[in-house]
């Protein structure tokens, strides 16, 4: 079954405060979808923009109709909480996005074992278990999505040396997402990927990886959503159990100039600076 828009239907997204997340939110919202979130931010925070709270008002004005569950996707009770409000709210879960993710760039020697944990806690074992925890109302929805915004396995050494400890909890997100392809697919759905080529003005990138010099060279977070709305709205057979392209989506879509995406106007997209793990 495929979908051309998004209207009435449900999505349980991990994360989302800002961000990519917020953008694919807002993206669905346009068209009148229900967004829940999972999200941990109830406060202002000093270097994070946005709260689950600014985000829930956000996807009301856009169209759509939001719930805001406060809670932390490691938690298998917060989890089971947001699975049960995001049923009662809504009436079931068409689409689960694994968006929150926990990056750290860190080689082997200087990367802290808690920072490890936590990466595997959040991108690897939050991506399944929510995942797990939606099936059985996904197994009842129409067209059912999981979306997981992690890369395409590659194993090359270029990725699996520079920082193994991300890579590991990335490409763990893509073969859970991977993984649960199949059980989705019996239910005449889809469970995919989705990664950028280039990287996305998030406060990702301006706090961990490369500051405001990285951001003036990235894309919009407007991309990313775009993209993932092709994917959730694309005949489920041609991209299940598949590891999808941000600027490859768009293309197929027809899509092709991407300089209103370029977090600086103006900025040509040769001079956008290219994500990890794609060769």
């Amino acid at each position: 079954m495929t979908a051309s828009t998004l209207a009435g239907r449900t999505l349980l997204m991990s994360g989302g405060s800002r961000g990519i997340g917020l953008a694919i939110a807002l993206r669905a919202a346009r068209d009148g979808a229900n967004v829940a979130f999972l999200a941990k931010t109830d406060t202002p925070h000093p270097r994070l923009e946005g709260t689950i709270h600014t985000a829930a008002d956000a996807v009301e004005e856009a169209g759509g109709h939001a719930l805001a569950v406060v809670g932390d996707v490691r938690s298998d009770e917060d989890i089971a909480r947001a699975v049960g409000a995001t049923v009662d709210a809504f009436g079931g879960i068409d689409i689960v996005v694994n968006n929150a993710s926990v990056i750290d760039l860190s080689r082997s020697p200087e990367l802290a074992a808690k920072k490890y944990d936590l990466m595997q806690d959040v991108n690897v074992r939050g991506t399944f278990m929510l995942s797990r925890a939606a099936l059985p109302h996904l197994a009842a929805a129409a067209s059912p999505r999981i979306l997981s915004l992690s890369p395409p396995l590659n194993p090359s050494p270029q990725w699996l040396r520079a920082h193994t400890g991300y890579t590991l909890a990335k490409f763990g997100m893509t073969m859970a997402t991977l993984g649960l392809a199949a059980e989705v697919e019996a239910h005449g759905g889809a469970a995919c990927t989705l990664w950028p080529r280039t990287t996305i003005a998030t406060a990702a990138v301006r706090n961990v990886i490369g500051g405001d010099a990285l951001m003036k060279v990235s894309r919009t977070p407007q991309i990313y959503a775009d993209a993932a709305y092709e994917v959730l709205t694309a005949d489920p057979e041609t991209v299940t159990g598949r590891s999808l392209i941000v600027e490859d989506m768009l293309a197929d879509a027809g899509v092709t100039d991407l300089s209103g995406y370029a977090a600086v106007p103006g900025t040509p997209d040769e001079a956008m600076y290219p994500d990890i793990f794609l060769d």
